[in-house]
């Protein structure tokens, strides 16, 4: 089994991957559910890392319609993620109903060729997951990263099975959101999945002695002085909890 770590910084990359990690994904702005990071940030991971880097490809938060110039820019931005060494890109496109965009998303997978594409949880959005899975496949997309259209997989581990069962080897299903080594046993057992996706994110305070108080750069007043970091021990906990939920599938064997 795989577990895919959301990364923001060169240190969290570090942390996952020596948590035992097999891929992350490297985003920028995660307060926004991730945007495309840059070209610096993509470069650098590169460097420290050796295990797969897939790269989010977003070029702003709020919904996945997208216009003929931020479309331009998703296809530059899939371009130089594969001259920076980018294994793979992550991206979900839909239309003004709400449905994936087959077309274009299409096109994008064809120019990210060779890297794989993981269409994301644009597709909890969608009004009919089981339609929009079909769509996705007709991408050609390598698979598709859901939390079964909750606002956590844990609370829709039926529809996430469901996911795995029908879309078989046609493509692959990635359980994400709300994993925890706490609850990732179970969800690896209930739905079949073999690969998996958590943030693995843990607040840390600042070091900064001097804090101004009552002041803030972003909305949020408790985000200036808090950081959000990948831990080794946090994602060494989660792949060990994937060990657990593997074992009886060996035993079955």
């Amino acid at each position: 089994m795989l577990l895919e770590v959301c990364i923001d910084s060169v240190e969290s990359a570090i942390a996952a991957e020596q948590g035992g990690a097999k891929r992350v994904e490297l985003c920028a702005d995660l307060l926004e559910g991730g945007i495309t990071p840059g070209a610096g940030l993509i470069a650098s991971v590169r460097r420290h890392i050796s295990i797969d880097l897939f790269v989010m490809i977003r070029p702003r938060g709020g919904d996945f319609f997208y216009s003929d110039l931020e479309f331009e820019v998703m296809q530059e931005e899939i371009a130089r993620a594969l001259e920076l060494g980018a294994n793979g890109v992550v991206l979900g496109l839909l239309d003004l109903d709400g449905r994936v965009d087959v077309a274009r998303t299409r096109a994008l997978v064809e120019l990210a060729a060779p890297m794989p594409v993981t269409f994301h949880r644009a597709i909890d959005m969608t009004p009919d997951l089981k339609a929009a899975l079909e769509d996705v496949i007709e991408t050609g997309a390598a698979r598709i990263l859901t939390s079964g259209g909750a606002p956590s997989a844990p609370e829709a581990i039926d529809v996430v099975s469901r996911l795995v069962e029908v879309a078989g080897s046609r493509i692959g299903i990635m359980p994400g959101s709300g994993l925890k080594a706490k609850n990732i046993t179970a969800i690896a057992q209930a739905t079949g999945a073999h690969e998996f996706h958590t943030s693995a994110r843990s607040a840390i305070p600042s070091p900064v002695r001097f804090r101004k108080q009552g002041m803030a750069l972003g909305d949020a007043l408790d985000r200036e002085y808090s950081r959000f970091v990948v831990l080794p021990e946090t994602v060494r906990a989660i792949v060990a909890a994937l060990e657990t939920a593997r074992e009886p599938l060996i035993a079955d064997r």
